[in-house]
């Protein structure tokens, strides 16, 4: 069991350009040693094929580094995200479940580029194509960028807000993997699952309490509580949702962008001392 001291700097949830980020793992390591980070995780969505490059990259600049994904989930009709950590990115059964999960992306995203050229935005699919490392992993990000380099709208924010949010005129839903399928690949490759980000999901009191006993039913260990997500008043909320449920707590930046990331790399607060976080038991 590694010590860690009061000023240890974790953040286990960033993206590369292996999904919607813009800097190779390689360069996300070496940005988070240089911003301080004593742990990272590299967590792309539904896809592992950074890891490799991010372990090897860690091992070399002497950063401490944790397995990392962030898998699509589909729970009452609404989209959540789960980070697994401490996963083993070659199970067999994992690296299966994320290519279910990934498959329809590609049909998606014509169906957004329809949606935008009909509002009088064309070619935002071969536009956003372009912004895709990945084109399996083409996502609403990607569409973002493009529309904010083709001059429509000045910030990525702004896209979401008025088109690309889940109830806005250009936005095609998902069905993604189940709960339970997604915490059961995690389990299988040996890792921790942990809820991503809660502050953003628009479910009712009734609603993220049956969320939070499912996930705690099927095997989830951890929820994330200081994120670049969250507002300094959902650090508490959460923290004491951690509390109640007997969580542990992760924290993690999310950082994609050095321009569209409220936080970034290795820049959050510290996780309240009385939390177990989810390390502990990783490294």
């Amino acid at each position: 069991m590694s010590t860690f001291t009061e000023n240890f700097c974790a953040d286990l949830h960033c993206h590369s350009t292996v999904s919607d980020g813009v800097f190779a793992p390689d360069v996300l390591a070496l940005r988070a040693k240089d911003a301080g980070v004593d742990l990272w995780s590299l967590t792309d969505h539904d896809e592992l094929s950074g890891q490799a490059l991010a372990i090897e990259t860690a091992r070399d600049i002497g950063l401490r580094y944790l397995t990392g994904v962030e898998i699509s989930v589909t729970w009452a009709n609404q989209t959540v995200h789960i980070v697994g950590l401490g996963i083993d990115p070659k199970n067999d059964t994992l690296i299966e479940g994320l290519r279910q999960t990934r498959a329809g992306r590609a049909d998606r995203a014509k169906r957004i580029g329809e949606r935008l050229a009909a509002l009088g935005m064309p070619g935002a699919f071969e536009g956003a194509l372009t912004f895709a490392g990945n084109p399996e992993l083409i996502s609403r990000t990607h569409f973002a960028r493009f529309l904010v380099q083709a001059g429509y709208f000045s910030q990525v924010q702004a896209v979401f807000d008025r088109l690309l949010k889940d109830d806005g005129p250009a936005h095609e839903p998902m069905q993604w993997a189940s709960l339970e399928s997604a915490l059961g690949w995690i389990d299988a490759a040996g890792g921790v699952s942990v809820i991503a980000h809660p502050g953003r999901y628009k479910y009712t009191e009734t609603q993220f309490g049956a969320f939070f006993d499912s996930f705690k039913d099927f095997g989830g260990r951890a929820i994330e509580v200081i994120t670049g997500s969250h507002s300094v008043p959902q650090f508490q909320e959460y923290a004491q949702v951690a509390r109640h449920y007997g969580f542990q707590a992760s924290c993690g930046s999310d950082f994609h962008s050095p321009h569209e990331s409220r936080i970034q790399l290795g820049s959050l607060p510290p996780l309240p001392s009385d939390l177990k976080p989810v390390w502990k038991d990783l490294v």
